[in-house]
């Protein structure tokens, strides 16, 4: 029975050798393929890629840091920060001077045009509940490390954008930072963070005749109630959006605007007006924001700071001189 099935089992023996050794090749090329691309994404979680070395990071590539919160860097949960008082405080304020911030405008450096005190950046505010934590802008820059932060609306946000600027821009290093006006919008880059800080000039948020960053208009406004497009595209995927608007629509208490039909130019309460153009920019939030990747805030009236006879009975000036 052996004898007469032997060279049947050979015959086996002979292609099953035969398979195994056209096989093997193809089991050492993939082994060879599995270890150079393993050895490949070691090589790019690495900070110290030999290919990132030769050809450089590609853009928008994010090798994110864990950013640290700890207790010092947290208000208490419920405190009411908007009810307080400005506190005198000339050991930790003020953040920074004119003198060490070279990004901001000549209407906002007050020592530069004839102020002869310097008291008025010692004011601190402190909400009557809890304790605010001190501005820590390496805390700041780690958090908004890949991301671009946009505050959007007329001077008074284009104050906000500077006073930012000017707080985290003295930690950065000569050579690692940038400042780009391209009106409307002027942009302050942290390179090695991939981040950026902007602002955006839109007066009224929605489009209107005021709209160019220097050559707009004053004394006649005409506010196009319903489109806001043009301004969105340049809002689109921003991280952190935080948008005003007030001071120029209360400028009057009636305002040119059109709704609908651009050519039909109306008078309108300019409360009304107010509440169309919110209306159209919150339908704009609606179907361009994603708020599981993106923040949005908002901020309205700010105190009077047009004629110096409302801080200084008796004078007629305005906050420039």
């Amino acid at each position: 029975f052996m004898f007469m099935h032997q060279p049947q089992m050979m015959k086996q023996h002979s292609w099953l050798d035969h398979r195994i050794q056209s096989l093997f090749p193809v089991a050492l090329v993939s082994v060879l393929i599995v270890g150079t691309v393993r050895l490949v994404l070691d090589d790019l979680k690495s900070n110290h890629s030999q290919i990132f070395q030769l050809y450089g990071k590609p853009e928008g590539f994010k090798h994110r840091k864990p950013v640290f919160v700890s207790e010092k860097d947290r208000f208490e949960s419920g405190c009411n920060v908007f009810e307080g008082s400005w506190i005198w405080d000339n050991v930790t304020y003020p953040l920074y001077t004119e003198e060490s911030c070279p990004y901001l405008v000549k209407q906002t450096t007050c020592r530069r045009n004839g102020r002869p005190d310097s008291f008025y950046q010692n004011w601190r505010w402190q909400p009557n509940d809890c304790k605010l934590p001190r501005f820590d802008p390496l805390k700041l820059l780690d958090i908004l490390r890949g991301k671009r932060l946009m505050f959007i609306g007329d001077s008074v946000q284009r104050g906000q954008f500077e006073s930012m600027v000017c707080m985290v821009q003295s930690v950065i290093p000569e050579g690692k930072k940038s400042f780009h006006r391209i009106p409307p919008m002027k942009i302050f880059k942290a390179e090695e963070y991939n981040a950026s800080i902007e602002y955006y000039w839109a007066p009224f948020i929605v489009e209107s005749i005021s709209d160019h960053a220097t050559k707009h208009t004053v004394l006649k406004r005409l506010v196009n109630l319903d489109s806001i497009a043009k301004h969105g595209k340049s809002w689109e995927g921003v991280d952190v959006l935080v948008f005003e608007s007030y001071v120029w629509w209360m400028y009057k208490p009636m305002i040119n605007a059109t709704y609908g039909d651009p050519d039909n130019i109306e008078e309108y309460n300019v409360t009304a007006a107010y509440k169309l153009a919110l209306e159209t920019w919150a339908n704009w939030l609606e179907s361009n924001i994603n708020p599981l990747t993106q923040q949005v805030f908002f901020m309205s009236m700010s105190p009077t700071h047009l004629w110096s006879w409302e801080w200084k009975p008796g004078s007629n000036e305005n906050c420039f001189n």
